[in-house]
Protein backbone atom coordinates (compact mmCIF):
# COMPACT_ATOMS: atom_id res chain seq x y z
CA UNK A 1 0.00 0.00 0.00
CA UNK A 2 1.18 3.01 -1.20
CA UNK A 3 1.82 5.94 1.79
CA UNK A 4 1.49 9.70 0.84
CA UNK A 5 4.08 12.68 1.92
CA UNK A 6 3.31 14.18 5.11
CA UNK A 7 4.13 17.81 3.72
CA UNK A 8 5.99 19.40 6.18
CA UNK A 9 4.75 23.09 6.68
CA UNK A 10 6.16 25.28 3.50
CA UNK A 11 8.82 27.64 5.59
CA UNK A 12 10.55 24.88 7.82
CA UNK A 13 14.23 25.37 8.09
CA UNK A 14 16.27 22.78 7.06
CA UNK A 15 16.82 20.54 9.77
CA UNK A 16 20.67 19.43 10.28
CA UNK A 17 22.21 16.33 9.27
CA UNK A 18 25.61 14.83 9.07
CA UNK A 19 25.77 11.46 7.35
CA UNK A 20 27.60 8.90 5.87
CA UNK A 21 27.98 8.63 2.10
CA UNK A 22 27.08 5.14 0.74
CA UNK A 23 30.43 5.56 -1.94
CA UNK A 24 32.85 6.90 -0.26
CA UNK A 25 32.00 7.07 3.10
CA UNK A 26 33.12 10.28 4.16
CA UNK A 27 30.51 12.37 5.90
CA UNK A 28 28.37 15.02 4.68
CA UNK A 29 26.40 17.81 6.09
CA UNK A 30 23.62 20.18 5.57
CA UNK A 31 26.26 23.15 6.17
CA UNK A 32 28.52 21.42 3.39
CA UNK A 33 25.82 22.92 0.59
CA UNK A 34 26.18 26.67 1.80
CA UNK A 35 27.64 28.23 -1.02
CA UNK A 36 24.30 26.85 -3.12
CA UNK A 37 21.16 29.34 -3.84
CA UNK A 38 19.13 26.37 -3.04
CA UNK A 39 18.76 22.74 -1.66
CA UNK A 40 16.97 19.34 -2.00
CA UNK A 41 16.84 16.51 -0.37
CA UNK A 42 15.26 13.23 -1.75
CA UNK A 43 14.62 10.52 0.71
CA UNK A 44 14.83 7.32 -1.53
CA UNK A 45 15.69 3.45 -1.59
CA UNK A 46 16.89 0.78 -3.54
CA UNK A 47 13.79 -1.68 -3.45
CA UNK A 48 10.75 0.62 -3.96
CA UNK A 49 9.23 -0.02 -6.69
CA UNK A 50 8.29 4.03 -6.82
CA UNK A 51 11.63 4.91 -6.61
CA UNK A 52 13.03 2.11 -9.36
CA UNK A 53 10.61 4.10 -11.12
CA UNK A 54 11.90 7.20 -11.16
CA UNK A 55 15.38 6.85 -11.03
CA UNK A 56 16.24 7.54 -14.56
CA UNK A 57 14.25 10.77 -13.96
CA UNK A 58 16.49 11.24 -10.66
CA UNK A 59 19.62 10.68 -12.45
CA UNK A 60 18.75 12.94 -15.33
CA UNK A 61 17.51 16.09 -12.89
CA UNK A 62 20.67 15.54 -11.08
CA UNK A 63 23.08 15.59 -14.66
CA UNK A 64 20.20 18.73 -15.47
CA UNK A 65 21.02 20.90 -12.64
CA UNK A 66 24.98 19.97 -12.10
CA UNK A 67 26.33 23.15 -12.69
CA UNK A 68 23.44 25.18 -11.65
CA UNK A 69 23.17 26.96 -7.91
CA UNK A 70 21.17 24.01 -7.03
CA UNK A 71 22.31 21.21 -4.73
CA UNK A 72 21.25 17.55 -4.35
CA UNK A 73 21.48 15.04 -1.65
CA UNK A 74 19.34 12.02 -1.51
CA UNK A 75 19.18 9.46 1.62
CA UNK A 76 18.53 6.49 2.54
CA UNK A 77 16.30 5.72 5.85
CA UNK A 78 15.32 2.13 5.90
CA UNK A 79 16.26 -0.40 8.24
CA UNK A 80 19.11 -2.48 6.42
CA UNK A 81 18.36 -5.22 8.24
CA UNK A 82 14.93 -6.26 7.49
CA UNK A 83 15.27 -4.61 4.14
CA UNK A 84 19.31 -5.50 2.67
CA UNK A 85 18.48 -4.29 -0.72
CA UNK A 86 19.00 -0.97 1.26
CA UNK A 87 21.71 -1.62 2.76
CA UNK A 88 24.93 1.03 2.60
CA UNK A 89 26.89 -1.63 0.23
CA UNK A 90 23.84 -2.11 -1.98
CA UNK A 91 23.12 1.09 -1.82
CA UNK A 92 26.34 1.93 -3.17
CA UNK A 93 25.70 -0.42 -6.27
CA UNK A 94 22.32 1.70 -7.29
CA UNK A 95 24.41 5.10 -7.18
CA UNK A 96 27.31 3.25 -9.92
CA UNK A 97 24.35 1.61 -12.01
CA UNK A 98 22.16 4.53 -12.18
CA UNK A 99 25.22 7.06 -12.46
CA UNK A 100 24.13 9.77 -9.94
CA UNK A 101 25.60 12.45 -10.16
CA UNK A 102 24.98 13.80 -6.22
CA UNK A 103 25.79 12.35 -3.04
CA UNK A 104 23.46 9.55 -1.44
CA UNK A 105 23.76 9.17 1.97
CA UNK A 106 22.63 6.27 5.06
CA UNK A 107 20.64 7.68 7.96
CA UNK A 108 21.51 5.05 10.26
CA UNK A 109 19.54 6.22 13.05
CA UNK A 110 16.46 6.82 10.92
CA UNK A 111 16.97 10.39 12.98
CA UNK A 112 16.71 12.48 10.22
CA UNK A 113 13.76 10.86 8.54
CA UNK A 114 12.08 11.92 11.58
CA UNK A 115 13.60 15.10 11.72
CA UNK A 116 12.41 15.88 8.75
CA UNK A 117 9.08 14.05 8.91
CA UNK A 118 9.92 11.78 5.71
CA UNK A 119 7.45 9.38 5.41
CA UNK A 120 7.69 7.29 1.78
CA UNK A 121 10.11 6.64 -0.89
CA UNK A 122 10.57 8.95 -2.86
CA UNK A 123 9.40 12.14 -0.51
CA UNK A 124 11.43 15.55 -1.78
CA UNK A 125 11.60 18.51 -0.06
CA UNK A 126 13.29 21.65 -1.85
CA UNK A 127 14.66 24.27 0.56
CA UNK A 128 15.82 28.19 -0.75
CA UNK A 129 18.96 30.05 0.00
CA UNK A 130 18.03 30.49 3.55
CA UNK A 131 17.42 26.44 3.73
CA UNK A 132 13.46 27.65 4.41
CA UNK A 133 11.13 24.46 2.71
CA UNK A 134 9.45 26.01 -0.28
CA UNK A 135 8.65 22.70 -1.95
CA UNK A 136 7.68 19.25 -0.30
CA UNK A 137 5.84 16.90 -2.46
CA UNK A 138 5.99 14.90 -5.72
CA UNK A 139 8.56 14.51 -8.43
CA UNK A 140 5.70 14.45 -11.14
CA UNK A 141 2.39 12.48 -11.79
CA UNK A 142 3.63 9.44 -13.13
CA UNK A 143 3.86 5.69 -10.97
CA UNK A 144 5.40 2.52 -11.69
CA UNK A 145 1.97 1.39 -13.23
CA UNK A 146 1.75 5.12 -15.79
CA UNK A 147 3.55 6.84 -17.16
CA UNK A 148 7.27 8.22 -17.69
CA UNK A 149 8.88 9.95 -14.98
CA UNK A 150 9.85 13.55 -16.57
CA UNK A 151 9.55 15.71 -12.50
CA UNK A 152 6.69 17.99 -14.44
CA UNK A 153 5.81 18.59 -10.89
CA UNK A 154 9.44 19.12 -8.81
CA UNK A 155 11.66 21.12 -11.98
CA UNK A 156 9.34 24.10 -12.06
CA UNK A 157 9.74 24.33 -8.24
CA UNK A 158 13.56 24.49 -8.67
CA UNK A 159 13.45 27.02 -11.56
CA UNK A 160 11.41 28.86 -9.62
CA UNK A 161 13.06 28.87 -6.80
CA UNK A 162 16.64 28.79 -9.04
CA UNK A 163 15.39 32.39 -10.47
CA UNK A 164 14.04 34.55 -7.10
CA UNK A 165 10.51 33.71 -7.94
CA UNK A 166 8.00 32.70 -5.68
CA UNK A 167 7.09 28.66 -6.24
CA UNK A 168 3.35 27.83 -6.55
CA UNK A 169 2.50 26.83 -3.14
CA UNK A 170 -0.18 24.67 -4.62
CA UNK A 171 1.86 21.09 -4.29
CA UNK A 172 1.07 17.30 -4.28
CA UNK A 173 2.05 14.64 -1.81
CA UNK A 174 4.62 12.26 -2.86
CA UNK A 175 3.13 8.86 -2.79
CA UNK A 176 5.38 5.26 -2.20
CA UNK A 177 6.44 3.15 -0.03
CA UNK A 178 6.54 3.80 3.50
CA UNK A 179 9.96 3.61 5.41
CA UNK A 180 10.94 0.99 7.13
CA UNK A 181 11.09 1.48 9.95
CA UNK A 182 13.47 -0.47 12.60
CA UNK A 183 11.64 -2.22 14.93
Amino acid sequence: MALTSSMLPLGTVAPPFVLPDVTTGLPVSLSDFTEKDALLVMFICKHCPYVVHIRPELTRLGRDYASSSLAIVAISSNDPISYPEDSPSELKAMVAEAGFPFPLLFDVTQDVARAYDAVCTPDFFLFDRDRRLVYRGQLDDSRPSRGTADGSDLRPAIDAVLTGKPVNPNQKPSSGCGIKWKK
